[in-house]
């Protein structure tokens, strides 16, 4: 069993959204949901996980977006994450290459956050 620590932390799952899908929505939704299965286990031991395309892809509706990659897209989509980042107490790097997750794992480093690459990594906190 993980080490416990007393705090919840709020953790970014980052991962594949666009990578190796061609924009397939099929393949995306298939990326997404592969971030998404880290969501509950990370609840369960006492944190809060976060998706920035939980975040992002609301607002990119919003603004009328069309299509992935244009300009109410790329005005929303990392830059919500970068700035979710900022709230956050750590990352969790999953799935396969990606640069948008690599640049939350870069930005989490600067800001001093906890960088997982592994559920397993992840101390349980104490009770809520």
């Amino acid at each position: 069993m993980p080490p416990t620590q007393n705090k919840p932390m709020l953790i970014l799952v980052a991962g594949p959204y666009r990578s190796g899908t061609n924009d397939d929505p099929v393949l995306i939704h298939k990326n997404v949901a592969a971030m998404e299965s880290y969501a509950l286990p990370i609840f369960r031991a006492g944190h809060i996980p976060i998706l920035g395309e939980w975040l992002a892809l609301p607002l990119v509706h919003l603004a009328g977006s069309k299509k992935i990659g244009d300009g109410p897209f790329n005005e929303i989509f990392h830059p919500i994450a970068g700035m979710l980042l900022s709230k956050c107490d750590a990352v969790l790097r999953v799935g396969g290459p990606s640069a948008g997750a690599d640049e939350m794992v870069r930005i989490g480093r600067e800001l001093g956050l906890k960088i997982y690459t592994n559920p397993a990594e992840i101390p349980h906190a104490e009770s809520r």
